[in-house]
């Protein structure tokens, strides 16, 4: 008999009442008496068990005794009205498979409270509990939502190149790619590891960002994205940090900053409606387990406009304000999350997107503005998260961005493909980034950006 995953089971009850079905899954919990066993059994599919009734009468002792928490059997029943309380459907066992024992004296997952700490630590279970089937399902969900958001508006996606032979962005630090002996490299005269005897010929790295790359692709192509890893070699051990990451990338040709601060907000209120309409029963688990606001938040982001400020007059609110921050405000610098969460949090109660940012602060491919100190930059300011997106208007003027690599000390033989695009058929062009672990912080109300990405990559931590 085919077997029917629970969460279908669930969603059209009524029209599997009184018929045979077979589920497999792992065992949540096992109760009951010398007569009848109760036996919570989940799948993957849903954040809801079924409640399996097995006539003790039935069974062989061997059978049942490896029936235990974690175990993964599969059953044969009917489905009927539930007797007891807590579940409206239930399924009166009539044949029983352990597929997979779980030894109880050592499975780490029992019926109890763990930490989110302890979870890490065994990264390759944390799966099976509901906090991580939840997260993991919406993180799908969030990943299939952008595609099809992107796809629906006609853009191309692109698969920007991992390994790169520049850091000509300069957004972090990097984690160095090479074939050569690590113990013994090839040296050149003066004593330098001698990369034309690498690989590539070169010194190559871990990409940070494929957005040089999708700025080619426009150029072309008009309106593209990418949505891959990214790397950096940051040592930074904090809840809000990954040496890997997702980056969502759109880049879009003849785009003012008017027009990507408009994509930006349809794109993000876009992801949470998808999040709200698809997703529910896992929100309303982790709302209930983890943040009680988690729910309202969203439908909020959904339903608000989003504030656009200058970065001018968000410096002035702060510096007004009577609020004490760790770090000092005046203008020119880069602000931190705190002032970026108080702006949203406390002053606006809603979405921020920040704009013309002192240019000193910001990349060298942004666009300049006509006072000569700011650039027309953009960053989206999340409540509980501080900045989710960074993105700019692009410098098309092949002159300014010369002058500009200039400035920064960039040469321009290491990005001469990029300042191609520019004296060839320039146009005016605008994209940005979204960190996807950010926005599963956001969607998922979960505290660490650790616990929204299966396997996350830290400093000194790369198992499983």
């Amino acid at each position: 008999m085919k077997r029917i995953k629970i969460k279908e089971l669930l969603s059209n009850s009524s029209q599997y009442i009184d018929t045979q079905i077979t589920l497999k899954g792992w065992v949540r919990t096992k109760r009951g008496n010398k007569h009848v066993a109760f036996v919570a059994l989940n799948d993957g599919s849903t954040i809801h068990t079924i409640q399996i009734v097995l006539d003790v009468a039935k069974f062989s002792e061997e059978q049942l005794k490896d029936v235990t928490t974690g175990a993964c059997i599969g059953v044969t029943g009917k489905l009927v009205q539930s007797q007891g309380a807590g579940q409206s459907v239930e399924i009166q066992g009539e044949t029983l498979e352990v597929i997979g024992v779980a030894d109880p004296e050592t499975y780490p997952l029992q019926k109890k409270g763990h930490s989110l700490e302890f979870l890490r630590e065994i990264a390759h279970l944390r799966p099976r509990t509901n906090t991580f089937s939840c997260v993991l399902r919406l993180r799908h969900a969030m990943a299939f939502a952008v595609h099809k958001f992107y796809n629906d508006k006609g853009f191309v996606y692109v698969h920007t190149p991992i390994i790169t032979g520049s850091d000509a962005e300069g957004a972090g630090a990097m984690f160095q790619v090479t074939t050569l002996d690590v113990s013994n490299p090839p040296k050149t005269k003066e004593g330098a590891v001698d990369y034309t005897k690498d690989f590539f010929g070169k010194a190559t790295n871990l990409t940070v960002s494929g957005q040089l790359e999708g700025e080619l692709a426009a150029m072309a192509l008009g309106e593209v994205y990418t949505f891959g890893p990214t790397f950096r070699a940051e040592n930074s051990n904090t809840t809000r940090h990954l040496a890997e990451f997702w980056m969502i990338e759109p880049e879009m040709a003849f785009y003012e900053i008017q027009d990507n601060m408009d994509l930006a907000e349809e794109f993000l209120k876009y992801l949470v409606q998808y999040a709200l309409d698809n997703c529910i029963d896992d929100l309303n688990f982790l709302n209930e387990m983890y943040d009680k606001e988690l729910v309202a938040r969203l439908k909020s982001v959904v339903e608000t406009p989003f504030v656009r400020l200058n970065y001018t007059e968000a410096v002035e609110i702060l510096i007004a304000t009577k609020q004490k921050f760790e770090y000092k405000v005046e203008w020119g610098i880069d602000l931190q999350s705190e002032h970026e969460r108080y702006l949203v949090e406390k002053h606006f109660l809603k979405p921020v997107i920040l704009t013309n940012y002192p240019k000193d602060i910001k990349a060298f491919y942004m666009k300049a503005n006509e006072d000569g100190k700011t650039v027309r930059a953009m960053d989206v300011l999340f409540p509980g998260i501080g900045e989710i997106i960074g993105g700019s208007q692009r410098e098309d003027n092949l002159e300014k961005l010369q002058a500009r690599c200039k400035e920064v000390g960039i040469h321009e033989n290491e990005i001469w493909w990029y300042l191609e695009t520019r004296k060839f058929g320039s146009a005016p062009h605008s994209g940005f980034g979204l960190g996807f672990e950010r926005l599963m912080l956001f969607v998922t109300g979960m505290g660490n950006i650790r616990d929204v990405i299966p396997f996350p990559r830290t400093p000194q931590s790369a198992e499983f």
